[in-house]
């Protein structure tokens, strides 16, 4: 028998998505976002947590969906993924939850082309896609966030 799915799960609009847990490493209220400068169109800014800078990628852009302001009722999800810290604005944030192995759809062929969704599930009656951060940015993406942070960095010193 396979263990359960633990996730941490996020509205955005009236939709629910799922995050593989270990990727998570917290949630906080929204906070100011500064612009980047020369980020790929993906990243909204960056945050400032802790001394730490870390990129806020625009999950909206992403997910195809409708860009909407900030508002201080939003929750930003911290991430580490393979070693690289990010951030995306999420509506809320309602939490942890196990989602049995069983109940997963992994059938590629339901979202061909993308690469970051691992499987979907029905949760109270919505359709909940789980994602893989692992595949989320692309390589090139990622080459120009981090151009774009040295440039920061350097531009403070």
């Amino acid at each position: 028998m396979a263990a359960d799915l633990k996730t941490v799960l996020f509205k955005l609009d009236d939709r629910t998505y799922a995050l593989h847990l270990d990727n998570v490493e917290r949630i906080i209220h929204a906070v100011e976002i500064t612009p980047l400068p020369k980020a790929p169109e993906i990243v909204l800014g960056i945050i400032n947590l802790h001394g730490e800078v870390i990129p806020v990628v625009n999950i909206r852009k992403r997910f195809s969906l409708p860009e909407k302001r900030l508002s201080i009722h939003d929750q930003i999800i911290v991430v580490n993924v393979q070693g690289r810290k990010m951030a995306f604005i999420a509506d809320s944030a309602p939490g942890y939850k196990e989602i049995p192995t069983g109940k997963i759809v992994q059938d590629k062929k339901i979202w061909n082309g993308i690469e970051y969704i691992d499987g979907v599930v029905e949760l109270s009656g919505d359709l909940v896609l789980i994602n893989n951060l692992n595949k989320f940015l692309l390589l090139e993406e990622e080459k120009q966030i981090d151009s774009a942070l040295k440039d920061a960095k350097s531009e403070q010193k």
